[in-house]
């Protein structure tokens, strides 16, 4: 059965009105899920040690100190901080690498956290894109230094580049990150070339106004056989639904069928490589209707999975 770890704390981040990154993203996704059949476990704070194996103390003090009583604290442009923010972000941390944990430990095949805010977009000292802490690549290193893995695969499909995620694991040669996104497109990063200090990182950029078949070419002729390939211990899945053709931040064109069809392949490659252990955390997806459906459909899969 899949777990699904999420935190009422998570809803204590709050961003200015008006913000895409809003308070009912979390809330719709929860109530989609409300009816469906999975195990269910609250957050815990990630600890110092995990958050220090990619972002060092005076940063993470930095963020904490900057941490307003009330209203806000703007960190860049578009990343703010409530008074909730810091535990939330700890969570949505602490969730990620609870997921791993339980999937390592066998308690369960896989797992979704459904947490805010989302991570991938954070870098080693620099906070951006709603994002505070590099949840996905914790949960990386956690699996790797914490429980000894010795190949770990993390593939992002948000709309935008996962540029945290990458400069995180640039230097990693034990994980391999492959990123699907927009290109133009906030952040700007993620070029083809970008592939890290040790070859690990794939980048691989969709046009505006392209669709869901677009992406299928590109996870088929280089995605999937890389990871096949790699063979990971543990896959993990930077989920972002931000790349459907309802969302108002990007110009992709997906369908909940993209996303199905996605979820169900990765889940052949954790079959196939690592016991079909899979860890899947949120990360964007903006229009709300389009959000909710997404991730049902992507937990589903991960759940009829679980279960065979």
């Amino acid at each position: 059965m899949t777990l699904l770890i999420t935190h009422p704390d998570a809803l204590d981040h709050v961003n200015p009105p008006g913000h895409s990154e809003q308070v009912a993203r979390l809330r719709v996704i929860l109530d989609a899920l409300a009816d469906m059949d999975l195990d269910r476990a609250d957050a815990v704070e990630a600890g110092d040690a995990a958050l220090l194996r990619c972002h060092p103390q005076d940063y993470l003090d930095r963020i904490a100190a900057a941490v307003p009583t009330e209203g806000w604290a703007q960190l860049d442009a578009d990343t703010f901080l409530s008074p909730g923010t810091w535990r939330a972000a700890r969570l949505a941390a602490g969730a990620a690498v609870q997921a791993v944990d339980a999937v390592l430990d066998g308690t369960t095949r896989n797992a979704f956290c459904a947490m805010r805010p989302p991570g991938h977009h954070a870098e080693t000292s620099t906070p951006m894109g709603f994002c505070t802490l590099g949840n996905v690549a914790i949960a990386a290193k956690h699996a790797l230094d914490a429980r000894g893995l010795a190949r770990v695969a993390v593939v992002d499909f948000d709309v935008h580049h996962g540029n945290g995620t990458q400069d995180l694991l640039w230097d990693e040669p034990r994980a391999r990150f492959f990123s699907t996104h927009q290109m133009p497109l906030w952040p700007g990063s993620g070029a083809p070339s970008d592939t890290g200090a040790h070859g690990t990182i794939t980048n691989l950029p969709l046009p505006p106004n392209s669709d869901g078949r677009a992406f299928r070419k590109a996870m088929e002729q280089d995605v999937l056989p890389a990871l096949d390939a790699f063979a990971p211990d543990l896959l993990l899945i930077s989920a972002g639904f931000d790349a459907h053709a309802d969302d108002p931040l990007a110009q992709l064109n997906w369908t909940t069928e993209d996303f199905i069809w996605a979820t169900e392949r990765l889940c052949d490659v954790a079959r196939d490589h690592c016991g079909g252990r899979v860890v899947s955390c949120l990360e964007g997806g903006y229009d709300l209707s389009a959000l909710a459906n997404a991730v049902a459909a992507h937990v589903d899969v991960l759940r009829r999975r679980g279960d065979e």
